[in-house]
């Protein structure tokens, strides 16, 4: 079976550059945030996407790119590029 597997793939690799991209021009944002901007400015309605699945994604396909610190006043992640 070749290319099993494919469409997950890319679908990943858009999410991971979308993410980066979001994030390197909005520095300071949250899963919320990121969350709004694919899901209604970029139209990736098919993804299923919510906070909670940001915030499990990022930390384990886009660690070595995207650090997180933790809000002080709502303790909330907040998102940068490293």
């Amino acid at each position: 079976m070749n290319g099993h597997g494919s469409q997950k793939a890319a679908r990943r690799e858009r999410l991971k550059h979308e993410i980066v991209e979001y994030v390197s021009n909005n520095p300071g944002c949250s899963a919320a945030d990121i969350v709004d901007h694919l899901s209604n400015t970029r139209r990736m309605r098919n993804h299923g996407l919510t906070t909670r699945k940001v915030g499990f994604f990022i930390p384990r396909y886009l660690k070595n790119i995207v650090m997180y610190t933790l809000d002080r006043s709502t303790g909330k992640r907040v998102y940068s590029v490293a």
